[in-house]
């Protein structure tokens, strides 16, 4: 809460329609605020410009509320040389392409992580690993699936089946390879290679395996506007809409706008029409008898029904 006000001055001082004077020439400032809690990037033209004029309005603003810059964590760097931020590394290429991908930090970390849960499992079953593994593996995919990680998954992928095939050659220091290869991994479908088991002996095809991240779908993030505000109302319809396009993108999620569907008939509770893919619809919330539920509602007609003052808000 501290930094809140921070984006508005630095608006206000290098606004982003007025040209200045750089190096004896009239450009844009291009300082642009991107926060996250308390970690912040604050992006310029020139290194002298965040120098001489950002910093200083930074360190001003921090002391009146106590505060000052971490000289750790504080620096300044050209786009094409890059910088890592949450996690994140972000660089713009000699081919002006500008990629953002997990950093080498965080990839070490979390393969750190995986060998940790091997050597400290070393004879568990099959199975148990596979529960240990299963949400860490999932858990950094899911936080790095929204930027360029495609390449960066297949090398994860090798290194953790290095380790896998390490810990079961360990615990059958007798056998083969072929033995080896055939006890823990499988083909599934067209991917062989996967570390399976079958719980079912009766059913040798229903087999719960490791999670490969090369499996996971890249999804771009959509940027939040920056004005928007989940505690106003006026600003309810586009939260709603950016909930159901997460949804969709989850199989739990796609199951709980699944069973609104089925429970409404599959038509909007306002027109009584149907709620298709040809239709723009969006989940939202009706206050009825005292109780908010959940609904989904053609657009038009929650456009109609705010116009009309009829749709009852829910509560906030």
């Amino acid at each position: 809460m501290a930094l809140d006000g921070l984006e508005t001055i630095l608006i206000k001082r290098f606004k982003p329609t007025r040209k200045m004077m750089y190096n004896g020439k009239l450009g844009y400032s291009k300082v642009n605020f991107v926060r996250y809690a308390d970690d912040f990037i604050i992006t310029g033209r020139s290194k002298e410009l965040l120098e001489n004029d950002v910093m200083p309005v930074v360190r001003e603003f921090l002391q009146e509320r106590g505060l000052t810059l971490s000289e750790e964590k504080t620096k300044i760097t050209h786009i094409s040389e890059g910088f890592d931020f949450l996690g994140f590394n972000v660089r713009k290429y000699s081919n002006g392409t500008l990629l953002i991908k997990p950093t080498k930090e965080s990839l070490g970390n979390f393969l750190a992580k995986t060998k940790e849960v091997l050597d400290a499992n070393k004879s568990i079953k099959q199975e148990s690993l596979i529960r240990l593994l299963n949400p860490i593996i999932r858990g950094w995919a899911n936080y790095y699936k929204t930027c360029v990680a495609g390449e960066i998954f297949s090398k994860a992928d090798y290194l953790i089946h290095q380790k896998l095939w390490q810990w079961a050659k360990r615990r059958h220091p007798k056998k083969g390879k072929r033995w080896i290869a055939k006890r823990y991994f499988s083909k599934i479908g067209n991917q062989k290679w996967c570390f399976s088991v079958s719980f079912d002996p009766n059913n040798p095809n229903d087999r719960t395996r490791l999670i490969k991240l090369s499996n996971t779908k890249i999804e771009r993030h959509i940027k939040i506007k920056r004005d928007a505000n989940p505690f106003d109302p006026q600003w309810k319809e586009y939260f709603d809409e950016r909930q159901t396009r997460k949804m969709l993108t989850t199989l739990k999620g796609r199951k709980t706008l699944l069973q609104l569907w089925q429970k409404q008939g599959r038509v909007c509770p306002v027109c009584e029409t149907a709620i298709d893919k040809d239709s723009k619809w969006s989940m939202s919330e009706r206050l009825k008898s005292g109780k908010t539920t959940k609904i989904l509602i053609h657009s038009k007609c929650r456009n109609r029904q705010k116009r009309n003052e009829v749709f009852e808000p829910a509560t906030i």
